[in-house]
């Protein structure tokens, strides 16, 4: 296992926390073959149980995981002044352990972009120079391998939820509009987990909790460990798996089911001697695009649960919340007494 950096003096006590984690080594997330003809029932079941699964016979050549990682791996291996060269995120660029603008820290570093490449162009340009190719062809492979992914994944939920037309979904995606986002997160090793034993309620935030607001999120990680998921009331531990990738339903979705589909919170823990290098695309509308629950998914006399909304206006609350806060909330239907 390469470590990207080596452990970082400063202390790792502002994100530390005392947090209830499940024990169980069998954590029952569900795994879907994109091969087999029952995904898209299976795909249903995951979303409106969990809000979230693991996918294999994906699709995504193995050659375009490894080279951007190897790339990412280069990236967070550089110095801190190359790295903030990329520009401090604004929200897209570079950043380290400030997420966001309203006061959320975590272990960890990360580089935030456009899922348009040429959007991208000048960032590279400033960190690689004249030989920007490298990372940006790699870059290209993987987004458009994962958005064809995310697009076909969108469209087995249509036909598992029988609506039309096919495309009811994976349309925000494929729009030229798209405000889709890429992700490349690095965890550090933290220097206060070294030496614990891996059953020490001792654990630091690498990234806190949260649910995703874009349509979905695809995320592919090394085999390290730290991702969780919330259900239950009780955080269970992913099982890294470096071949696949784990699909989150964000609050988009949600919303376009009329909260058929879960949106699931979750939140990264910090290692003690392994870097944790994850890989995540998110799929989302354009800014104009409208989010209100279909019409086709509700029952008869069904009653909608959200007020409609463009995906600017969720974005922009979004900037002015903190990751824990429901954002949801301001877009939610009060019954009258």
């Amino acid at each position: 296992m390469v470590l990207l950096s080596k452990p970082a003096t400063e202390c790792c006590s502002s994100y530390s926390r005392n947090l209830k984690l499940s024990k169980s080594s069998s954590s029952g997330i569900p795994v879907i073959d994109l091969s087999k003809p029952d995904s898209k029932q299976l795909i249903v079941k995951a979303c409106e149980e969990f809000g979230f699964f693991k996918v294999i016979n994906h699709g995504v050549p193995m050659d375009f995981i490894n080279r951007l990682e190897s790339e990412a791996i280069k990236f967070f291996s550089l110095p801190d002044s190359e790295k903030e060269k990329a520009g401090r995120t604004d929200p897209f660029g570079y950043g380290s352990k400030h997420i966001g603008r309203n006061g959320d820290v975590g272990w960890v570093e990360y580089l935030l972009l456009k899922a348009n490449i040429e959007a991208n162009s000048d960032r590279f340009k400033l960190v690689y120079g004249t030989n920007p190719d490298e990372f940006r062809s790699a870059l290209n492979d993987y987004i458009q391998a994962v958005r064809t992914m995310a697009c076909e994944i969108l469209e087995l939920m249509a036909e598992g939820l029988n609506i039309g037309p096919g495309n009811v979904f994976s349309k925000f995606l494929l729009d030229e509009q798209s405000d889709s986002l890429f992700r490349l997160n690095h965890y550090p090793p933290c220097p206060e987990l070294q030496g614990l034993s891996e059953h020490s309620d001792r654990n630091v935030v690498g990234f806190g909790e949260h649910t995703d607001p874009q349509i979905i999120s695809i995320l592919r990680s090394n085999n390290t460990s730290g991702l969780q998921i919330l259900g239950d009331g009780t955080w269970i531990s992913v099982p890294p798996d470096q071949y696949s990738f784990f699909i989150n339903v964000g609050d988009s979705l949600k919303v376009l089911t009329n909260g058929r589909f879960q949106s699931v919170r979750h939140r990264v823990l910090a290692n003690g001697s392994k870097s944790r290098v994850s890989m995540i695309f998110f799929g989302g509308s354009p800014l104009t695009g409208k989010i209100a629950p279909l019409p086709s998914i509700m029952k008869e006399e069904e009653q909608s649960m959200y007020k409609e909304f463009t995906w600017f206006e969720y974005k922009t609350v979004c900037y002015h919340s903190r990751l824990a806060d429901n954002r949801l909330g301001h877009f939610e239907r009060i019954e009258a007494s």
